[in-house]
């Protein structure tokens, strides 16, 4: 307003003077021209107006945008540091990934090896069940004739068990090998001699009737100890089995094939059973690798 007020008092006065000189057409001139510059001033302030109003706005949404941005940079900020805890996890995940594949290829390794040692023992037992079935078979056709005395031939955990009965081989109360008893012994020790990798375990078997009026045999403990012995020195003295493979031993009354309280059951449990086992060095050492 100062701007105006001052323009027109200078183009007041200088017209005053002008009068004096100016003639009149030259005075419209300067009058027109003084309208013209009171327009383009009210015009000015006008613009000068709108653009403190739009200063103002801008002020206004500079303001707004400095604190969206401060609320975006704090997001920001936020953000990094859910990124950087982010970042730790995935460095203890990806660590413990690390070591768990390290793991899992240790086991697998492992169990890889296992798996090929299963497969060694499976095979060996399956050889050895082969090898039992076979001696079975052999046993069988060697024994036949004695089967309706008393003598079976069966496997039992991948081991051949020949069961003769007490009548087969021995006299009631005696240690002593009577002759038929000698001619099974005879054909068995002709299938042991061919099968060198068979180890032979003896046992006596008693009913639990003790011993009356037996000499030197004092009970059931001696009578089935005796008679395992006398059957595994007839097998080394007579027929030559190596004695490096037998063991003899007496189980009393205590294995029964038949707990009844009957004659027949008594009768089933006196007995020798000859224990035969495939030698399994190869898995021995195999498991003790």
């Amino acid at each position: 307003m100062k701007l105006k007020y001052l323009l027109a008092a200078a183009l007041f006065c200088f017209t005053l003077h002008s009068c004096v000189v100016l003639s009149p057409k030259k005075y419209k001139a300067l009058v027109a021209e003084r309208d013209s510059l009171s327009n383009r001033t009210v015009n000015l302030e006008t613009e000068v107006s709108k653009l403190q109003s739009d200063t103002a706005r801008l002020h206004r949404e500079i303001a707004q945008l400095n604190h969206e941005a401060a609320d975006l940079n704090q997001r920001i900020a936020g953000l990094n540091g859910n990124i950087a805890d982010m970042q730790k996890k995935y460095e203890g995940l990806n660590s413990s990934y690390n070591a768990t594949t390290s793991k899992v290829s240790e086991l697998t390794s492992d169990l890889q090896k296992r798996e090929a040692r299963l497969k060694e023992v499976e095979d060996i037992l399956r050889k050895r069940d082969e090898a039992s079935n076979a001696l079975k078979d052999k046993l069988q056709k060697a024994l036949l004739g004695f089967q309706q005395s008393g003598l079976t031939v069966d496997i039992r955990n991948g081991k051949v068990y020949v069961s003769l009965a007490d009548k087969l081989l021995f006299p009631s109360g005696s240690i002593v090998i009577n002759e038929n008893g000698k001619a099974a012994l005879k054909q068995f020790a002709a299938v042991l001699n061919k099968e060198p990798d068979i180890n032979i375990a003896v046992e006596g078997h008693t009913d639990d009737k003790k011993v009356i009026n037996l000499g030197q045999i004092k009970d059931n403990w001696d009578l089935s100890v005796l008679r395992a012995t006398s059957v595994t020195r007839y097998l080394t003295e007579e027929e030559n089995v190596d004695p490096h493979r037998l063991t003899a031993t007496g189980k009393s009354q205590f294995q029964p094939n038949d707990p009844a309280n009957t004659n027949e059951a008594r009768a089933k449990n006196r007995r020798i059973e000859i224990v035969l086992s495939p030698k399994l060095d190869e898995l021995y050492n195999l498991i003790t690798k």
